[in-house]
């Protein structure tokens, strides 16, 4: 039987960006308040990812991520 959606648990080989900027921010809290412009050379650089990724992907992901952080801050 074949999964309808397969799961990649590991976030440096997934295309999935959410579940990169995750990633990044439990493991390195001080890349928090980083731009999406910072975090592109970052995931890049830390081996996330094999090409740069659009900061407007990277955007839409901290929203998310941020929120997911601080529940205040989502709601802002």
């Amino acid at each position: 039987m074949s999964q309808l959606y397969p799961t990649n648990p590991n976030p440096r080989d997934s295309q999935d960006v959410l579940a990169m900027v995750r990633d990044l921010y439990s493991k390195r809290p001080e890349t928090y308040y980083l731009e999406p412009y910072e975090l592109q050379s970052l995931l890049w650089s830390l081996s996330y990812c094999d090409d740069l990724i659009p900061e407007a992907e990277i955007a839409a992901a901290i929203e998310v991520a941020r929120s997911d952080f601080d529940p205040d801050a989502g709601a802002a």
